[in-house]
């Protein structure tokens, strides 16, 4: 995924439209959680099997769902100048040296449950 030619793009169609305004951190992080409530609908209720064989109804609405959070993620990152591929590259550091592989593996504990 190119996040650069991504941002760029909602940046311009921002603009174009003149949502710059309203495209403060603060309201993009709200807007965020609102996206991934509407994402989460979709999935309550569901048992885990339902979960993972849905209808190409409701898979198109997931997918729809997941870009608009993506989208908002995007522009949330652009305004407050963050490197999404730098930052996922730390954090993934940060859960090797919490998670390694040799003591969890298979497991969903927090990393303080087994940490000395």
């Amino acid at each position: 995924m190119d996040t650069y030619r991504l941002q760029s793009e909602l940046q311009t169609f921002a603009t174009e439209r003149d949502w710059q305004q309203f495209h403060s951190p603060k309201n993009l992080a709200m807007a965020l959680n609102v996206e991934v409530a509407e994402l989460l609908e979709h999935f309550q209720w569901l048992t885990q099997e339902q979960s993972a064989n849905l209808d190409d109804n409701t898979r198109q609405a997931v997918a729809t769902e997941i870009a608009d959070v993506q989208i908002y993620l995007l522009r949330l990152a652009d305004n407050l100048g963050i490197v999404i591929e730098q930052a996922v590259t730390e954090k993934m550091e940060e859960n090797r040296a919490k998670y390694p592989a040799d003591k969890v593996r298979g497991s969903a504990a927090k990393y303080t449950e087994y940490q000395n």
